[in-house]
């Protein structure tokens, strides 16, 4: 007979998060939660729109080259940095979003295109990570999608078919962004109700929950699997989606619905280093971040939304005001 443990979590500190949003819609929006750690690259950013202060036409001229020239450098420049991180995809991503921009200087292409390339390889040959069903992607790139559809000076803008809401989440302490769990809950107005996602696995793995994070909607079906050669039990206090699936053996799956929103830690009763996370979202809009704390949340109608983070190391939520509009956003 096992003897259970009590779940982990007492003493936890509180993580300050800071999330950088861009929509992109025409228009780009940063806003911060919570004062952060500092960034890795302090000279890198991916503020937008510039504060520079526009009265007359050649003042908009003036703004737009130098948003352009901005965005680009960021996107070299950050591209490089996550490469040497080892960062692979979002080199890849930073470099693939830079290669869209048009017109763009012959040199930068002539060398960013093969190092693009060469980023995309080695990032798909890396091991795969689960993520949410809402694929997370880089803020600048959202930005710089922004851009490509902005049309110069004295020539009128193509309408964007949809609003993007992305960004990049930090902190973490010694876990890092990765997993953050960020989504959005319209205010004073109807919003869908999530569908509960499919085909969700939550791996038991080399004494390790695989994904450590896996963020799905309400109502949705997990596959709890063991894919190690020794026995497993998975079991969660968190109330009210607390379950016990029991011992089961190499090969065998137990699956449970979450029916409640809000976080759910996963514990095993015979491995006492064995720790994940459920997060169930009651909202269609989410996402989850990737290693370098980026996400993106596509679709997201006109409205008012408080914009929440949740990451495994902090108390609390992180959250902030987020009007969404036709036009761009402020917050």
């Amino acid at each position: 007979m096992t003897t259970r443990r009590n779940a982990r979590g007492a003493g936890r500190t509180v993580l300050a998060v800071t999330v950088a949003v861009a929509l992109v819609a025409g228009l780009t929006f940063t806003g911060v939660v919570a004062v952060g750690a500092p960034a890795s690259s302090p000279w890198l950013g991916e503020d937008l729109p510039l504060p520079l202060t526009v009265k007359t036409p050649q003042d908009l001229a003036v703004k737009q080259v130098a948003e352009r020239q901005y965005l680009i450098f960021n996107l070299l420049a950050g591209g490089k940095v996550a490469w040497d991180a080892g960062d692979f995809a979002t080199a890849a991503t930073k470099w693939e979003a830079l290669l869209r921009l048009h017109p763009l200087d012959a040199d930068i292409e002539r060398v960013i295109r093969p190092l693009a390339r060469d980023a995309r390889a080695k990032a798909a040959s890396a091991p795969a990570s689960a993520t949410s069903g809402a694929g997370p992607t880089d803020g600048a790139a959202a930005a710089a999608t922004a851009a490509a559809r902005t049309a110069a000076p004295g020539v009128e803008a193509r309408p964007v078919a949809s609003t993007v809401v992305s960004g990049t989440v930090t902190g973490g302490g010694t876990l890092g962004p990765g997993g953050a769990v960020v989504w959005l809950k319209r205010l004073g107005g109807e919003m869908p109700r999530p569908t509960p996602a499919k085909g969700k696995v939550v791996a038991q793995r080399n004494k390790s929950f695989v994904p450590r994070v896996l963020a799905v909607p309400v109502g949705s079906k997990v596959d709890f699997r063991n894919e190690d050669t020794i026995f497993h039990n998975v079991f969660s206090l968190s109330k009210p989606n607390e379950f016990d699936t029991g011992l089961y053996k190499q090969g065998g799956s137990y699956t449970q619905v979450f029916k409640k929103a809000g976080p759910v830690q996963l514990l095993c009763n015979i491995h006492s280093t064995m720790i994940g996370y459920v997060y169930v979202v009651d909202s269609p809009y989410f996402a989850q971040a990737d290693a370098g704390g980026a996400f993106s949340i596509r679709n997201v109608p006109p409205g008012e939304y408080d914009i929440e983070v949740w990451h495994e190391a902090s108390s609390k939520e992180a959250r902030q005001r987020l009007t969404v509009g036709a036009d761009g956003a402020r917050g």
